[in-house]
């Protein structure tokens, strides 16, 4: 039966990507982009993607665990993968041995955002300001367990410095309360923040990479690391999931296909344009991706862990 299936992978049922985020945000972007980059190379199958958001992103990932192992149900999640073990004290899974990898898809930078309103101009006047309003400064995200959440975490541990965690319901609206004056920074991916920081509507004090980024928009913003706070580094990658034991044929077509949407040009075209850099590297197969997993759980746990803020 399994060996039928396989052959006739996909078939006419339609695939589904679900994105443990709310609709309009980075990974669903990412996500979005992704299925219809690889409809042609499965045969024009329908893929839809289904939103469902919550728990630091374990809802999500938990509806594909449980999902029938056929290859017509796929999960795509971000860095997420790696915090949920320490996030999700009560996790129902386990993220290493529940699913099935299939590859990586991208690295998204982030970066550090302000207020309109913020007097600082750039990354050293805003460390300057930092220290003179401790505890009075509101660092919003998109929720406990977003890409935004843990950027967060890891800059506050950089500059010694609590700040107010204002968590919000996705990132749009958290974007939207920067723009108003409502919170004072953020850190956020540049497939939500380029276009914010070309129309001028945030300020933009630095990119999480450790090289500068090339994106015209961004290409004169220095790395966190050049402005003195060593070793930091967040890339928010993207990887593409299966539940466990989905017939070793049908991961390979999904692998497969994966690999072509990778070397699509459109798709390609429109991550450069969110500012997201595309895998061409080893870790689109699949034992790599899951070793990077494993490796991004080790940095990850720490730092979660001693801020004592969890998703469940």
């Amino acid at each position: 039966m399994l060996a039928a299936q396989a052959e006739s992978f996909p078939g006419d049922k339609p695939i589904t990507i679900v994105v443990p985020f709310a609709a309009g945000g980075p990974t669903d972007r990412v996500a979005r982009d992704l299925a219809e980059a690889m409809r042609k190379p499965l045969g024009g199958v329908s893929i839809v993607v289904d939103n469902a958001a919550g728990a630091g992103g374990s809802i999500g990932a938990n509806k594909v665990a449980k999902a029938a192992p056929d290859g017509h149900t796929l999960l795509v999640h971000h860095i997420g993968m790696a915090t949920m073990p320490t996030l999700v004290r009560n996790i129902p899974f386990k993220v290493e041995s529940d699913f099935e990898y299939l590859g990586m898809i991208n690295d998204v930078p982030m970066t550090l955002i302000g207020k309109p309103a913020l007097p600082a101009t750039n990354f050293k006047e805003l460390a300057t300001w930092i220290g003179q309003n401790k505890g009075k400064i509101n660092l919003g995200n998109a929720g406990v367990g977003s890409a935004s959440h843990l950027c967060g975490l890891l800059f506050q541990t950089a500059m010694k410095t609590d700040m107010t965690a204002v968590p919000y319901k996705g990132t749009g609206p958290a974007m939207t309360d920067l723009i108003g004056g409502n919170i004072d920074i953020m850190c956020d991916q540049t497939t939500n923040t380029t276009s914010q920081i070309e129309a001028k509507k945030v300020k933009a004090f630095a990119v999480t990479t450790s090289k500068r980024l090339t994106t015209p928009a961004l290409k004169d913003l220095p790395t966190l690391q050049e402005a003195g706070l060593k070793n930091f580094e967040v890339t928010i990658w993207h990887g593409l999931y299966a539940p466990k034991g989905t017939p070793a044929d049908i991961q390979k077509k999904l692998n497969d296909a994966l690999k072509v949407a990778l070397k699509d040009p459109d798709f390609i075209k429109k991550q450069e344009g969110l500012g997201a850099v595309v895998v061409s590297d080893k870790r689109m197969e699949a034992a790599e991706h899951k070793k990077f997993v494993a490796g991004e759980i080790a940095k990850w746990s720490p730092i979660i862990k001693a801020a004592g803020v969890y998703a469940d």
